[in-house]
């Protein structure tokens, strides 16, 4: 099979715009840095999620679902996507997010409200611990139920961003990338983004920037990235087999854990919104473009170099993490 194969709902705007960051990059005195904005998708003010969403609900309408179920961090702009995507196709929509109900949401949550959504508080469940006994209980109310993985990462949403791949091929002018980099969490992106670049025989180096210490489940994140960009290599007939020095994972910029904002990420929101007049998120993408600007400083990425950023989107969480900013 191939990509076009699959049951898709359109549900964003593509291809999203590939910019260069002058600015950014004289002010780092480093390499041509440019940036893929799929913070700019369109759904619910926009997100690399939408386009995982659009394969996977796809598949959800074709097996005749009528509810979705998925996971994520109060301020999770997975949910906020997939509660938006829901309302657009008349879908029941139920989140479990970790953490307690609040009399007074913000960012994603607020809109997760708005969007209608049916949100399940799980305490320090963040990642989906608690779906299967809500699909219980729905299938017992004689719904038909469809789980979203958290961060929409299986092999359908990793197809998303092979596809991905094939997209920016097209935007990339005569001189290839050496770089793309990009926050990696539910492992998703770098899966589908391995795909890609397999497929198209790409050379350049995909650098994912590891956002949370936690592991979902029992297994290392870097063998679940592996693992899951060889299920969707097989999804489409890939011949090629993933093996673990093909992942290149990131993981010193952890800082004090998942959603802590710290000088890092400080600095690189406010670098890029002077310097470009673009949003990060204080979770996500500041992390991933706070370690960016790292390896350029350090040397790890020299001048010569042609880096993509990924942005992954995200932009409502800077309303609820405005205590925890620099400005």
């Amino acid at each position: 099979m191939n990509l076009h194969e699959f049951p898709k709902q359109v549900l964003g705007f593509f291809p999203t715009p590939l910019v260069e960051l002058r600015r950014l990059s004289k002010a780092l005195g480093g390499p041509a840095i440019y940036m893929k904005r799929d913070d700019q998708t369109g759904l619910a003010l926009g997100g690399n999620k939408t386009r995982k969403l659009e394969y996977l609900l796809g598949d959800a309408l074709a097996k005749g679902c009528d509810a979705v179920i998925t996971a994520g961090a109060v301020q999770s702009n997975h949910c906020r996507q997939t509660a938006a995507a829901a309302a657009m196709l008349g879908l029941e929509c139920h989140l479990v997010l970790g953490g307690e109900k609040t009399e007074r949401p913000s960012g994603n949550l607020l809109l997760d409200h708005l969007f209608g959504s049916r949100i399940h508080w799980a305490g320090e469940h963040r990642k989906g611990e608690d779906i299967p006994e809500l699909y219980t209980r729905l299938l017992a109310a004689g719904k038909q139920p469809y789980i979203v993985p958290y961060g929409g990462s299986n092999e359908l949403g990793a197809l998303a961003f092979a596809q991905a791949a094939h997209e920016l091929e097209e935007q990339e002018s005569n001189q290839a990338f050496t770089h793309i980099v990009f926050a990696s969490s539910s492992g998703g992106t770098q899966a589908g983004l391995m795909l890609g670049k397999s497929m198209l025989g790409k050379s350049y180096q995909l650098v994912g920037i590891r956002i949370d210490k936690e592991d979902a489940g029992q297994t290392p994140f870097d063998r679940q990235v592996l693992s899951l960009a060889n299920r969707a290599a097989r999804l489409v007939g890939e011949q090629h087999e993933f093996t673990a020095p093909e992942i290149l994972l990131n993981d010193h910029y952890l800082g004090e854990g998942y959603g802590v904002v710290g000088t890092l990420e400080n600095e690189a929101i406010s670098l890029t919104a002077r310097s470009e007049g673009i949003l990060l998120d204080p979770v996500y993408t500041a992390r991933a473009m706070g370690g960016l600007i790292d390896m350029v400083r350090s040397g790890e990425i020299d001048r010569s170099a042609r880096v993509l950023f990924w942005h992954t989107g995200g932009t409502p969480a800077l309303f609820a993490y405005a205590d925890k900013l620099s400005i």
